[in-house]
């Protein structure tokens, strides 16, 4: 059925209604989705309207007859190229304060003077196109389509495929200085930062994980040291400041009791004190 859709669509080169109602469908929602990627004041929504914009044009390539491009438009560039810009724009994020600081100066004249050429380029091209009589697509796609489109974009069009190329490696390289910033504070190292660590006397291993015990296996519990004594700073911070850490003296208890060859429900003294006692205290503390 899509077979004859796309031969319906394409057959002689002449535009059917189908073609027709099909592009005045997806041009208006290209030219919105086009201003919204301008207009757009934050980089996701921005980035989102090209992904309407390239799916759009996926469709018409289909209804050209172009299914292989059709496909590598909604493949790669839409699947692979702007999920990747969607990922890395959720994870590193985009500062919305302006920058009043020109990294590279005259930036701002070069970009004007450049986009106003870029219009005079445009306009001179749409101004003196011709148009010849639509012949179809049957001879191009003889050898199937993939083999027309390698035979145009690397015979007729290889200089301007390279162009394109090295167009695309300066657009990458002016990102990277656009979106440089300014150290306020001279980089600290890995090694730095390991010997203040050291001078400061702080642990110098992970810290452990919370503990794991028969009865009781959660965040609240304490980690085991290896003389088997809870690791107060082994419960997260936060369970620490709402004071729903677990009771470190209970578990400092049984495990007292098994080191000493005492039986687990036994009661044994801990500085003075029984296991109760310490446990009363520090809830008390609370």
């Amino acid at each position: 059925m899509s077979a004859a859709l796309v031969t319906s669509l394409t057959d002689a080169g002449t535009t059917t209604t189908a073609e027709a109602v099909l592009f005045w469908v997806l041009g208006p929602v290209i030219v919105l989705a086009a201003l919204g990627l301008l207009l757009a004041r934050k980089a996701v929504h921005a980035a989102l309207a090209v992904v309407v914009v390239m799916i759009s044009l996926a469709f018409l390539y289909v209804a050209q007859d172009a299914v292989f491009l059709g496909v590598v438009q909604v493949v790669v560039y839409t699947g692979a190229v702007m999920m990747l810009f969607l990922f890395v724009l959720m994870l590193v994020g985009v500062d919305a304060s302006d920058s009043l600081v020109e990294t590279l100066r005259g930036q701002r004249w070069i970009g004007l003077l450049a986009g106003l050429g870029l219009g005079v380029v445009l306009a001179g091209v749409v101004g003196t196109a011709a148009y010849g009589t639509p012949v179809g697509l049957d001879t191009a796609n003889e050898a199937s389509n993939p083999v027309g489109i390698a035979r145009i974009v690397f015979g007729e069009y290889v200089f301007a495929f390279e162009v394109v190329g090295a167009l695309l490696v300066t657009a990458a390289l002016g990102a990277l200085v656009l979106t440089h910033r300014q150290r306020l504070t001279r980089h600290i190292g890995q090694k730095e930062r390991a010997d203040a660590r050291v001078a400061a006397g702080a642990v110098l291993t992970p810290l452990p994980a919370p503990g794991v015990y028969a009865r009781h296996n959660a965040m609240d519990v304490p980690a085991l040291g290896p003389d088997g004594r809870p690791l107060p700073h082994s419960v997260p911070r936060v369970l620490r400041v709402r004071g729903q850490e677990a009771d470190a003296a209970e578990f400092s208890a049984r495990t007292e009791r098994v080191l000493a060859g005492y039986a687990a429900d036994e009661p044994v003294e801990i500085e003075g004190r029984s296991a109760a006692d310490a446990a009363s205290g520090q809830e008390e503390g609370r």
